[in-house]
């Protein structure tokens, strides 16, 4: 068996050791040339780790192992995997050749301001209120970022931001039409793969990551005050019974907004508006507890 570890910010050749416990393993380290042969990449990191090497890992097509020691690992955590030992008990699996692999969706983006490849991402993708969020929590130290850096950007991201309006063209299948949805004011939409983000959040608590669909949640414009006092709910999953918000599933979506707003996918930048969000089914494997 050949396998590779990538290493994010703040990993080391130290947390691999545990998971080299079988001398038939031949490792290497870093990045793998694209379209070499490996059984399976283990990636030492949070959701920012894993977003930046989404392309390779598809084209690779290798087993994917996370080993959730990012700021934020919501992506682990939507396959199980809470700590690094369930990391390692996955992959103990996987080596003994017991069945611990699933295949699932990533979300995609591609500008429509710019042309530029389309952008993965496995956990969801943000406009609004939601991307100056992740802006200010992403200016935040590390380990305060790994501790409810979310959460502590809200207030001073609410205090300076105002809604705006969302022109959003939604398909159910691909192929198939936009069917246009016009919303306005808005504070933010979030496009789902995961039911978690921001670290254990639960924006889409019926999302499901093999369904070829992404679950849509849009924020309509309400006091700051009553948002300050709703947003625990989202941790709960709560939210979706509030009137301002809209939920609904959807294959793509084409976004516009009534001034360029930035979108976030797994807490890092991707492009701004206008854009058009979509879905790659069974884009990846992944190895699970």
């Amino acid at each position: 068996m050949r396998a590779a570890a990538i290493f994010g910010l703040g990993s080391s050749l130290r947390e691999l050791k545990p998971f080299q416990h079988d001398p038939a393993i031949e490792w290497t380290v870093g990045v793998p040339a694209e379209h070499e042969a490996l059984d399976a990449i283990l990636i030492f990191g949070g959701d920012g780790t894993v977003h930046r090497h989404l392309s390779s890992l598809v084209k690779l097509a290798s087993s994917v192992l996370v080993v959730p020691s990012g700021s934020g690992n919501d992506f682990a955590r939507a396959l199980g995997i809470l700590h690094v030992r369930d990391a390692l008990t996955a992959w103990k699996g996987f080596v003994s050749n017991a069945n611990h692999v699933r295949v699932v969706d990533l979300g995609t983006i591609a500008s429509l301001e710019t042309p530029s490849p389309e952008t993965y991402f496995s956990c969801a993708a943000g406009v609004g209120l939601d991307g100056e969020i992740a802006r200010r929590a992403n200016a935040l130290p590390r380990w305060l970022r790994a501790h409810g850096g979310y959460a502590l950007s809200l207030p001073p991201a609410l205090l300076q931001f105002r809604a705006f309006d969302l022109k959003l063209g939604v398909a159910q299948r691909v192929p198939a039409e936009f069917c246009l949805r016009s919303h306005q004011p808005v504070l933010a939409a979030v496009f789902a793969n995961t039911p978690v983000y921001g670290g254990g959040m639960k924006v889409a608590p019926t999302a499901n990551m093999d369904d070829g669909l992404l679950n849509v949640c849009v924020i309509r414009d309400m006091a700051k005050v009553k948002l300050l006092t709703v947003f625990p709910s989202v941790y709960l999953g709560k939210h979706l019974g509030i009137r301002q918000v809209d939920y609904f599933p959807a294959a793509r979506g084409r976004i516009e907004t009534d001034r360029p707003l930035d979108i976030y996918a797994d807490g890092e930048r991707v492009c701004r508006t206008p854009a058009e969000i979509g879905v790659a089914a069974q884009a990846l494997r992944v190895i699970v507890p």
